[in-house]
């Protein structure tokens, strides 16, 4: 079964850290991109970051630039995406997502997706 179990979510105050995991089950991450994206109550699923299958190909959202670090271990066939300096804002329902090959922007594109995970972010 194609499977992907994102873990490492919770409650932080702001300006903290939480690394999310994104571990993949029934197929390899070598031929897929993994996208992280978040969902917030009432707006839109939006890509925070994504890294190809290569890992040469990396992207993360405006807002999280300089904060966020998305890595790949191929050996554990597993995605994280550090979270650094949290704020308020970030506070979501984070998901992976794996699409064949190279990142895209677009939510429908992805062929696999998690559960999610929930990050708040309050003092």
């Amino acid at each position: 079964q194609l499977q992907l179990v994102e873990s490492g979510g919770g409650l932080v105050q702001p300006g903290g850290s939480l690394r999310l995991s994104c571990a993949a089950s029934g197929f390899t991450l070598d031929y897929y991109a993994i996208g992280w994206f978040r969902q917030a109550p009432g707006k839109e699923r939006e890509r925070v970051s994504c890294i190809s299958r290569s890992a040469l190909n990396i992207h993360y959202a405006d807002s999280v630039k300089g904060r966020f670090t998305i890595s790949k271990d191929n050996a554990r066939n597993t995605v994280f995406l550090q979270m650094n300096s949290l704020k308020p804002e970030d506070t979501a329902v984070y998901y992976c997502a794996a699409k064949y090959s190279t990142c895209s922007a677009y939510v429908h594109e992805y062929q696999y997706w998690g559960q999610g995970t929930q990050v708040t972010v309050s003092s």
